[in-house]
C-alpha cells in the first residue's frame, strides 16, 4: 500500500481512536520506518501502551491482526529505507546480540514463508515460457547482479541464446535489447530499493512484445506493472546487506524444474562438458595434478 493511502486510512479514523492508539498512530507515521520492523509488544513498550492495545489498534484499521497490519507497513516501508536507516532498523533489531543466530533464523523465515506463499501455477507458467522462449535476456542491477549472472550461467547450458545484459549504463542495456520482441522472455531481478534500470528494461521489453518475468520481493514492487508474471521471494533483511537466499532459491527451482523438463538434452550437454572440463584441466583432480587454467 503505497504510503500516502495508508496514512490517509489513520489520519480518517483518528477522531475513533482511544489516547493510547493515538501515539501508536502518530508513531507510526512519525516513524514509520522503524515501527514496521517492531513486534506489537515492542511498538507499544515504545510509546507506552500495554501490546492487547496495538493488536486493537490493528483491528480497528481493519487488519486481520497485527502481523497483517505489520506486513502493510513493511510493504510502505521497505522502499524509503536508506542504507544508513536500514543499519539503525538492524541494530534496534539485533542490539549486541547473537548476529549469526539472528541473520540465519530471519533467512530461514523467510524462506519458509517465500514456499508458503508461491503460487506454483505462476511458477508452471514461468517455466513454460522459459522453455518455449525464442531468446532469454535477464537483467539484474547492483546486488540483484549475483543472481542474474548465477541464472544465465546454468540457462546457458540448457538454451542456445541466454543474453545477461550488461547494465553499466541506461543506453548499453537498451542497445543490447535492440532485437527484442515476440517470442523472446526478458527476466527482471530486483528488490528494495528497486532499480529504475531494471524496471525501465522491462517497460521496453513489454513493449517490444516480449514476455516479462519478474522476481521481487513484493507484489507491489514497480516492475509488477509491467509483468506478465511475477515470483515474489521474500527479504525480511533491514539490515544495509541484501538478503539473496530466497530469491536464489526460487531461481535454484526454476533452473531445476526446467532442467527436468529438458533431461535428455541437458545430459547430453554435460556429456559434452565433462569432456571439454577433463580435456582443459578445468577442475582439480583429486590426484592434485590438476588446475583450473
Amino acid at each position: 500500500m503505497p504510503a500516502d493511502l495508508l496514512f490517509l486510512e489513520i489520519e480518517k479514523a483518528m477522531p475513533s481512536f482511544s489516547k493510547g492508539q493515538k501515539r501508536i498512530a502518530a508513531y507510526i507515521m512519525e516513524h514509520c520506518e522503524k515501527a514496521a520492523f517492531m513486534t506489537a509488544a515492542r511498538l507499544g513498550d515504545t510509546v507506552g501502551v500495554s501490546e492487547s492495545t496495538v493488536v486493537r489498534f490493528a483491528a480497528e484499521m481493519g487488519y486481520d491482526g497485527y502481523p497483517v497490519l505489520q506486513k502493510a507497513l513493511r510493504e510502505v516501508a521497505r522502499n524509503r529505507l536508506t542504507a544508513v536507516q536500514r543499519m539503525e532498523v538492524a541494530s534496534d533489531r539485533i542490539g549486541s546480540g547473537d548476529i549469526l543466530r539472528q541473520v540465519l533464523q530471519t533467512d530461514a523465515d523467510t524462506l519458509r514463508r517465500t514456499l508458503e506463499l508461491t503460487d506454483r501455477s505462476v511458477f508452471d507458467s514461468v517455466v513454460d515460457s522459459v522453455i518455449a522462449a525464442r531468446r532469454i535476456y535477464v537483467i539484474g542491477v547492483r546486488s540483484a547482479a549475483a543472481i542474474a549472472t548465477f541464472m544465465s550461467f546454468y540457462f546457458t547450458h540448457i538454451f542456445e541464446d541466454v543474453r545477461n545484459v550488461d547494465t553499466a549504463s541506461t543506453g548499453a542495456i537498451f542497445e543490447q535489447m535492440l532485437r527484442i520482441g515476440p517470442g523472446d522472455v526478458f527476466i527482471g531481478i530486483t528488490f528494495s530499493r528497486y532499480s529504475s534500470r531494471t524496471v525501465k528494461a522491462a517497460s521496453f521489453a513489454r513493449e517490444s512484445g516480449a514476455t516479462v518475468i519478474a522476481i521481487t520481493d513484493s507484489y507491489s514492487a514497480p516492475i509488477c506493472r509491467v509483468a506478465d508474471h511475477v515470483l515474489v521471494a521474500g527479504s525480511d533483511m533491514a539490515g544495509f546487506v541484501d538478503s539473496l537466499v530466497a530469491p536464489l532459491s526460487i531461481v535454484n527451482a526454476l533452473i531445476m524444474a526446467i532442467g527436468m523438463r529438458k533431461r535428455e538434452e541437458i545430459t547430453a550437454v554435460y556429456d559434452r562438458l565433462e569432456d571439454i572440463w577433463e580435456q582443459y584441466n578445468v577442475y582439480q583432480r583429486e590426484d592434485g595434478n590438476a588446475f583450473e587454467v
